[in-house]
């Protein structure tokens, strides 16, 4: 059974890159025709996609973000990282990475991580 586990700094200042990894252990990135995404979820509000990087290597994002974000994999680590640029407070949020498969469903999550964006 795929497993994913976010990892990363929990504070982050204004104006800095917000770095995070997902790694992924009980399956490849590459297998066909997985989708790994990055949702978050700021205190009190909804889920919110980032994006995500295809099995193919292809990447797609949130148009509202797009600006901001960048992902990436290291496909010999089994990893894919998010990026985000000029991070703000209202970035607060917990971070997760999750699995989508063909049909769009999110078949599997990592537990979330906290990252507070504050001087």
């Amino acid at each position: 059974q795929v497993q994913l586990q976010e990892s990363g700094p929990g504070l982050v200042k204004p104006s800095q890159t917000l770095s995070l990894t997902c790694t992924v252990s009980g399956g490849s990135i590459t297998t066909n025709y997985y989708y790994w995404s990055w949702i978050r979820q700021p205190p009190g509000k909804g889920l919110e996609w980032m994006g995500a990087i295809a099995y193919s290597g292809s990447t797609y994002y949130s148009p509202s973000l797009k600006s901001r974000t960048s992902i990436s994999r290291d496909t010999s680590k089994n990893q894919f990282t998010l990026q985000l640029s000029s991070v703000t407070p209202e970035d607060t949020a917990v971070y997760y990475c999750a699995r989508r498969d063909d049909w769009g469903a999110l078949d599997a999550w990592g537990q979330g991580t906290l990252v507070t964006v504050s001087s």
